[in-house]
Formats: C-alpha cells, structure tokens, sequence
C-alpha cells in the first residue's frame, strides 16, 4: 500500500514565495525524487508518493516545515491505496491512492488534514482524531514548528542536542516549546496510526 498526500499552503499569496517555496521544496525532496515521487504545481499545490506506514508522520513534518512562516498553513490530503500506473511525473501516475487523495481534498472544507482509504471505519476513526489534533496544530507558531520539524525529523536526539543543533535555544525553552505544540500526543498519534495502518494487510 502507498500514500499519496495532495496539499496546498495556506495564505501563500500574503508570504513571497521566495521565502518558503525552498523549504517546501527540501522536504518534499528528503521523501522522494522530484517529478517521480513529488511534484510541485500551480504555484502552491503539491502532491508526494511515500509508503503509507509514513504518511501521517510525513503530513505532520510538511505542516511544520510550512508553519515556520508566520501567516502560512498547509491543507492536505492523505489517500491510501495501490498505484497501477506509474510514470515519470508522479502528475500523470494513477491508482486508488491517487483517487482517495483526490476525493479526501475535496472535501475539506474547512479541516486542513484528512485521510481516506479502502477502509471506511478506519477513515472515521482517524479523521475524527485529525480534528483533534488539529485544535493545537493549526495553532503552532512559527518557533514551535521550527523545533518539532527537528524532533520529528531527529527522534532519536535529546532535547539537549535539539537546543544545541537548533544553535539558539536552551533545553528548558525546548521543552516548554515542545509541550506548547503537544509533541508527546502527536506521537502517540503517529504510533498508534502505525499500529493500525498495519494491521489492515
């Protein structure tokens, strides 16, 4: 199974793009290979293939890497299914993946994250916990997803070395930071859609 995420930034209009377009652009290239697995189109839209076992965490570190700038926030899709058409340019690849990605960002609305897969009370149960956990996401300042991008990304580091590869921050304005964006539950969120995602093949 693979993940296909659809986003768009948020008030990209109100923030030069050529002060996050580079950061998008870096993300998106440490999953994958630029126009294969991630594309970038019409100015602030975007699309990337990762496995879906780390789709969630994925969507989490693009929310961050976006949130750094103040007044920017990204709405994404996460579609879970098979690709039974690949080519070069990940734009013009098809499958189920493609099609839940699609119809999921569709219907948005006014959530910036949602996930829809072959399996309808899976959908239910993480989209209503996406609801949840966006009642802090949405609310990251940009100090607090420039330091939970680095523990995402770093998980195995201590937030002593956070501070010191950060260059800036001690460890106790590390951890109040962390705490703020509610780190601990994000994890637990993304360890518990690992256990499920798994469970369904």
């Amino acid at each position: 199974m693979k993940a296909v995420i659809t986003g768009d930034v948020i008030n990209s209009r109100k923030v030069a793009s050529a002060l996050w377009m580079t950061d998008l652009k870096a993300v998106l290239d440490s999953y994958g290979k630029e126009p294969k697995d991630w594309e970038i189109y019409r100015g602030d839209s975007f699309q990337l293939v990762v496995e879906a076992v780390d789709a969630l965490e994925i969507a989490f570190v693009i929310k961050a890497t976006v949130k750094q700038h103040k007044l920017l926030d990204v709405r994404m899709a996460i579609g879970i299914g098979t690709i039974d058409y690949k080519t070069h340019k990940i734009t013009e690849s098809n499958g189920s993946a493609f099609v839940n990605s699609g119809e999921c960002f569709e219907g948005l609305r006014k959530q910036t994250l949602g996930i829809q897969t072959p399996w309808p009370v899976f959908d239910k149960t993480f989209n209503l916990i996406l609801q949840l956990t966006a009642m802090f996401s949405d609310n990251w300042t940009s100090t607090s997803a420039q330091i939970l991008k680095e523990a995402l990304q770093n998980p195995t580091i201590n937030q002593n070395q956070l501070a010191s590869v950060l260059n800036k921050k001690s460890q106790s304005s590390i951890s109040a930071s962390l705490k703020r964006a509610g780190y601990e539950e994000l994890k637990n969120v993304i360890a518990f859609y690992k256990q499920e995602i798994e469970k369904q093949w």
